[in-house]
């Protein structure tokens, strides 16, 4: 099994988030504001910092979205960006969840995922290849990133969304999407997810073609329906999302999820995100917190369905766990 080698590079992320200090890569944006209802000159200050390398670009973007919106660089509260890589390295390590080690703040912004196939391949369209995998899921080669990683995770769902049995489905991991692609382009696997920026080269060559998009609105450059359209009841993105520090104040919540509302809702945040080809997902505080414990519940779900965990842990959540996704 591979998923050591995802831990290796995902588990020290997550551990980042449950340090008290949570302090992140070589990154810092930070921003103060005066607390409604505080005292006169009472300033809150954020320091805005990724758990990793991989979600660098999304902290630069809340720390330069937080600083229009008229937070001042200093120090102060500590918010780490951070997402469903560390979660899931977190469960297959049977480790604390981000939301027992971390305050969830709020859901940022996530990468859409594309199932891809050869550009030549026999599959037509995504109900071609659900049919086969459904029938011959052993004799269905797949492949994406580390098993354990996101890409797997979808392919879990799919499997489970169509029926199929998800620890029979022939998943390969590796790590990086020039490997994925030369599996599928010498018929190692026949289908694979990733991000959609890493495939944009590839499907623009015409070397691969889109069958789905992970997210639950068609993507304007995409020519493939979303899943959701092809029957299987699943909307995935590899989210990311800002956390606090555990045990965080009250007082220290609000203002910071306060400031990430006021940053997510801007127009440089969403101009942003179009630059690097993220959609937007905005969801702060509580509502936050609701969701992610649905999410948590999911993943180990997944998780355990694909034979990578003996069995799904009960969420832990102060009895606030929602079951909405």
């Amino acid at each position: 099994m591979r998923r050591r080698r995802f831990l290796a590079s995902l588990l020290a992320a997550s551990g980042a988030v449950a340090g008290s200090a949570l302090t992140g890569a070589a990154l810092t944006g930070c921003g103060a504001r005066q607390v409604p209802g505080g005292r006169a000159g009472l300033r809150t200050r954020f320091a805005i910092n990724p758990a990793a390398r991989r979600w660098s670009e999304v902290g630069q973007a809340l720390a330069g979205a937080a600083r229009a919106a008229g937070y001042e660089t200093g120090t102060g509260t500590k918010v780490t960006v951070s997402g469903l890589s560390a979660m899931a390295a977190a469960e297959l390590n049977n480790g604390q969840t981000l939301l027992d080690a971390a305050t969830p703040l709020a859901r940022l912004a996530g990468d859409v995922e594309v199932v891809v196939v050869p550009g030549n391949s026999r599959f037509k369209d995504f109900e071609g290849f659900a049919a086969h995998l459904l029938a011959r899921p052993g004799e269905t080669p797949v492949a994406g990133g580390p098993q354990g990683a996101p890409g797997h995770l979808l392919f879990g769902l799919i499997a489970k969304g169509i029926g199929a049995d998800s620890r029979q489905v022939d998943y390969t991991g590796y790590p990086g999407t020039q490997e994925v692609v030369t599996a599928l382009l010498s018929g190692k696997a026949a289908a694979a997810t990733g991000v959609l920026a890493d495939w944009r080269e590839n499907l623009s060559r015409g070397r691969l073609r889109a069958l789905a998009v992970s997210c639950a609105q068609r993507v304007p450059e995409v020519d493939a329906p979303t899943l959701l359209e092809s029957g299987v009841r699943v909307d995935f993105t590899d989210w990311t999302a800002a956390f606090g520090p555990g045990g965080m104040p009250d007082e220290s919540r609000e203002a910071a999820v306060r400031m990430c509302e006021e940053a997510t809702s801007s127009t440089g945040w969403l101009a942003a995100c179009r630059a690097a080809g993220w959609i937007s997902i905005p969801l702060s505080g509580d509502d936050f917190v609701l969701w992610l414990a649905s999410e948590v519940e999911r993943t180990r779900a997944v998780l355990h369905d694909l034979g990578l965990i003996n069995s799904a842990r009960a969420t832990t959540c102060g009895g606030s766990c929602g079951n909405g996704h």
